[in-house]
């Protein structure tokens, strides 16, 4: 028999404290997968997005409506308190809400955003702006390489070497 159970609880701290039983906290911790928070995870925002659009769509019998690139700038600013759970809602919704045939920022209903203060070592902010640059161009294009390559005005082979440099799979 497998469990599978999340939490974003300390079963640690709890079962020091004797909130949590022991002997069922070493049951369910054998493999234990630390997944972080949505805002923590560069890209990942939009790929989500794009999954949720198109299960939703599909599900509807729709076809897809593609994000326009406020939207998708939003998606990637938003921090998602809510996590996936409210991604997800934030897409079915503004699938079921958009007035025309792309998804806009507005129609996301998300609050306004602030940019966070860009690092001061000139080549670490480089490094930054590449990397997250390059995660967002994936995620625009749905891990696809050839349109990743046309989004940044790049080759393909290019595309290839800055995802090897910055350690990105595809």
């Amino acid at each position: 028999m497998r469990i599978v159970c999340a939490t974003h609880q300390d079963l640690k701290a709890l079962v020091r404290s004797g909130r949590f039983r022991e002997d069922l906290y070493y049951r369910l911790t054998q493999v234990v997968l630390a997944i972080p928070p949505l805002r923590q995870r560069v890209g990942d925002p939009a790929l989500l997005a794009h999954h949720f659009r198109n299960r939703w769509c599909a599900a509807e019998g729709r076809l897809p409506m593609p994000f326009a690139d406020d939207a998708l700038a939003a998606i990637e600013q938003y921090p998602w308190p809510g996590n996936v759970r409210e991604l997800e809602n934030c897409i079915r919704r503004a699938a079921i809400m958009a007035e025309g045939p792309l998804i806009r920022a507005a129609d996301l209903g998300l609050p306004g955003l602030e940019l966070p203060d860009p690092p001061v070592n000139l080549r670490r902010a480089r490094d930054a702006a590449e990397y997250e640059v390059m995660i967002r161009a994936l995620a625009r294009a749905d891990g696809n390489i050839a349109r990743t390559a046309e989004l940044l005005g790049v080759s393909r082979p290019t595309v290839y070497d800055l995802m090897n440099y910055h350690g990105i799979r595809s």
